[in-house]
């Protein structure tokens, strides 16, 4: 699915994920009117919370944020602000594959969806490794993954970025790596549909 032009352009990327989905559907009200954000994606994710993924100029997404962690308040169970998200992130997250002829495969789960996006930034600023792909569905039980390819020390590299991201947040479900994925495995990898976005 392509992300509209206006969205990918942005600097900073952040997320904030409440227990009620009341209140989130008041604080998404609140985040646009009082910020110019690009809201990326809004909508219900397991265990029947609400999950609010937005863009914009750095400080216009700071200010959408603070308010909707001010609206809120203790329905805030999980939050992110990536103040120069990693330019693979959106169209990752808009289930845009890149993947051929792959070396190695890292596959790194996590417990929630912040932590998978942040896991996720780090991991390909701090490695030479390209995105495959990002998912934050339904159905994960509020879990998220993505998957990186690369060289195997890249990849490697990339799964220990990662690990240090994920382990102190307690957010580590699981990190596999994949050395010369066979071609009908290929197939396979990156299912069910995306997070819709856009």
């Amino acid at each position: 699915m392509a992300i509209p032009a206006n969205i990918l352009a942005h600097d900073a990327l952040a997320m904030v994920e409440l227990d009620s989905i009341a209140l989130g559907y008041r604080a998404l009200d609140a985040m646009v009117k009082r910020s110019p954000i690009a809201v990326v994606e809004a909508n219900l994710v397991e265990p029947g919370r609400y999950l609010i993924l937005f863009a914009g100029g750095v400080a216009e997404v700071e200010e959408g944020y603070d308010e909707a962690l001010f609206i809120g308040g203790e329905t805030v169970v999980d939050k992110l602000m990536l103040p120069f998200a990693h330019e693979a992130i959106l169209p990752g997250l808009a289930g845009a594959m890149h993947i051929e002829d792959p070396d190695t495969i890292g596959v790194i789960e996590s417990r929630t969806v912040a932590s998978t996006l942040l896991a996720c930034d780090r991991a390909l600023k701090d490695a030479d490794v390209t995105l495959a792909g990002l998912r934050i569905t339904h159905g994960l039980g509020g879990r998220g993954y993505f998957v990186v390819h690369g060289v195997q020390h890249d990849v490697e590299a990339a799964v220990e970025v990662s690990r240090e991201i994920l382990e102190p947040r307690e957010a580590l479900h699981r990190v596999e790596m994949i050395a010369r994925p066979h071609p009908d495995f290929l197939a396979y990898l990156l299912r069910p549909a995306p997070f819709t976005v856009g």
